[in-house]
């Protein structure tokens, strides 16, 4: 492994996430995706503290599913999110992390801080592969 090798989560995430209440409205969150081109939120509580994700293929699935698609106007996140969310830190092992992705059949881990309460950031496939075009080694 190289210096100029990432060894952990913390080097590649992107930091700050947005974020969407669990209470807001889906088509909120479908804006929020849709405006910052992105493909998954943290959902968080009235306190801050990470209860789920929601991603674009849960908003692909409401669609899909006629009684989901009938409700969209009074469906709020919480309805569509996963939960709990797969988290990781920012001093968690890059390989690690990839691996915990892979496992699950996921595209992004929500970073948290040291209580394991609050999202801090994104580690996602995107990472990685921004990464691998600049390094062989990840």
């Amino acid at each position: 492994m190289s210096d100029s090798t990432p060894r952990t989560v913390g080097e590649l995430m992107h930091g700050d996430p947005i974020v969407v209440r669990a209470d807001a409205p889906l088509a909120e969150a479908a804006r929020l995706l849709d405006e910052h081109r992105i493909h998954g939120l943290p959902v968080v509580d009235a306190d801050g503290a990470l209860v789920g994700v929601v991603s674009q293929t849960d908003l692909v699935r409401a669609r899909a599913t006629d009684h989901l698609w009938s409700s969209w106007p009074g469906l709020s996140v919480r309805h569509l999110m996963t939960a709990p969310a797969l988290t990781c830190r920012t001093d968690t092992p890059v390989q690690e992390a990839i691996g915990l992705m892979e496992l699950n059949r996921v595209h992004r881990l929500v970073v948290v801080d040291e209580q394991g309460r609050r999202p801090v950031g994104i580690f996602s496939t995107t990472d990685v592969v921004h990464h691998l075009v600049g390094s062989r080694d990840v």
